[in-house]
């Protein structure tokens, strides 16, 4: 597989600032843009192959980046817990953004966001202010919505923050295994090439997953009756978007119900729903009918 080329956007906080990176693919001079987010405690080298067969099967010249939310793969870590928040991740984004139009203006924006990269997908599409002057035309929700389930909250409590030790690469992929069943059927080919970004070495040698274990605290800290303030907020941003909505459901997941999915459906931009058998929380995006569900929304015209 290529190996993609990394960069970096200075973004501020509220204790200074941090430096996020990105993964960048295809054409920097393309005037179309596709941004894909990760999910909860993943990176952005989890799009390596959609976003090549993306500028592969494209018709003209495309750029797909792929940031690693602060926190997170080759990104600053925050100095305090509190900071890892959805609101800070939009702003980030909307600073990449600026960056990006400041190297090389684009027309088309289109957005791919896997469980929390949806969520943030969801306040920039539904804020067009935020990345003024090119809005979302398309946007991608991938297992996520307005609603998060509360037990699949109470699941990421068990396991999100605990990084691990790990003596090979092949040892942490199958600790990984363990808590990510809901992603469906992968070779070990497949697995072990997701598996590998996600780790650094230490200074004894073994291997941890490459995020910050604080992340654990802010999901800790989520209440039943905060996640109704929280759900109340993104159906007024999702009722918002404008953007063409194409919302991908696992049919075993435990955090995108079928009934948050159906209203997903009915209100808002309408979103066009496409459920994959097999899968829980969250599809990868690796399989061929994945990416050429994607791949067909994204790149028609």
């Amino acid at each position: 597989m290529k190996q993609p080329s990394y960069a970096h956007v200075e973004c501020p906080d509220p204790q200074g600032h941090h430096r996020m990176a990105y993964v960048c693919w295809g054409d920097p001079l393309a005037s179309h843009v596709v941004v894909c987010v990760h999910g909860l405690t993943r990176q952005g080298r989890d799009f390596d192959t959609l976003a090549q067969a993306l500028v592969v099967q494209s018709p003209h010249p495309l750029q797909v980046i792929c940031p690693d939310v602060v926190g997170r793969g080759q990104s600053n870590w925050l100095t305090r817990a509190e900071g890892y928040q959805i609101p800070q991740y939009a702003s980030d984004m909307a600073f990449l953004l600026a960056h990006l139009q400041q190297q090389v203006p684009f027309q088309t924006l289109d957005w791919v966001g896997t469980s929390m990269g949806g969520l943030i997908g969801m306040v920039v599409a539904g804020q067009s202010e935020l990345i003024k002057p090119c809005r979302v035309r398309r946007l991608v929700l991938n297992d996520v919505g307005p609603v998060v389930s509360w037990p699949s909250i109470e699941r990421m409590k068990t396991y999100v923050g605990k990084t691990g030790h790990f003596e090979s690469l092949e040892h942490a992929a199958d600790a990984m295994w363990a808590v990510s069943q809901g992603f469906g059927p992968h070779t070990r080919e497949v697995w072990l090439a997701l598996s590998a970004p996600m780790l650094k070495r230490q200074a004894d040698g073994s291997l941890t997953l490459n995020y910050d274990p604080s992340i654990g605290e802010s999901i800790r800290a989520v209440t039943q009756e905060s996640t109704v303030v929280a759900e109340q907020i993104l159906w007024h941003l999702y009722d918002q978007i404008t953007a063409s909505t194409l919302l991908l459901r696992g049919e075993q997941s435990d955090l995108l119900t079928p009934d948050t999915a159906k209203a997903m459906h009915l209100r808002g931009p309408r979103a066009q729903v496409v459920e994959f058998a097999g899968v829980g929380h969250a599809p990868t995006l690796t399989s061929a009918d994945q990416i050429q569900v994607v791949a067909d929304f994204l790149l028609c015209d």
